[in-house]
């Protein structure tokens, strides 16, 4: 008989199933990634090999079978580094939109508040040149008053974008 009070490693069949379906959910998400995305993981051939072939599966039935097969190599493999890479791929673009609005942020506070804001720029990015953006920002002012193209406007962007980079 088996004791279940004094097995440190026994896992329910409930837990178990859980995990097999986590590990299942994470096939199907390494599914929909792109060609280049895919290649960055270090994954086992047959499993890289059964992720490309379930994109031509077309048919409910046999794409469901696959994806259990699916789940079924990731048992096999350490999913972890896996899941910590396919977390920063899904999160990518969450940190580039904050680092597209602090710019625009600044941008906008350069063009309101002229040296104040140059100050904190140059706080931020300290091999920013003072003298262009006060230029920058004067044409940009000069460009919303006489109704131009937002030539300078853009500028600033670009600078400020190049410098953050």
């Amino acid at each position: 008989m088996h004791d279940i009070d004094n097995d440190d490693e026994f896992i329910s069949k409930t837990q178990r199933k859980k995990e097999c379906d986590e590990l299942q959910k994470l096939g199907e998400e390494l599914t929909t990634l792109k060609d280049n995305e895919l290649d960055s993981f270090d994954l086992p051939d047959e499993l890289y090999t059964a992720i490309i072939n379930s994109r031509k599966i077309r048919q409910r039935g046999a794409l469901k079978r696959h994806r259990q097969y699916i789940g079924r190599l990731m048992r096999d493999i350490d999913a972890e580094p896996i899941a910590q890479q396919l977390l920063k791929i899904r999160h990518k673009d969450d940190v580039n939109n904050a680092a597209f609005k602090r710019i625009e942020k600044w941008r906008d506070q350069l063009i309101t508040e002229g040296d104040k804001a140059i100050d904190e720029i140059i706080k931020e990015l300290p091999e920013a040149d003072r003298q262009y953006l006060r230029q920058l920002s004067r044409n940009a002012i000069k460009e919303q008053q006489q109704d131009k193209p937002p030539v300078a406007y853009r500028k600033i962007f670009k600078y400020l974008r190049e410098l953050s980079e």
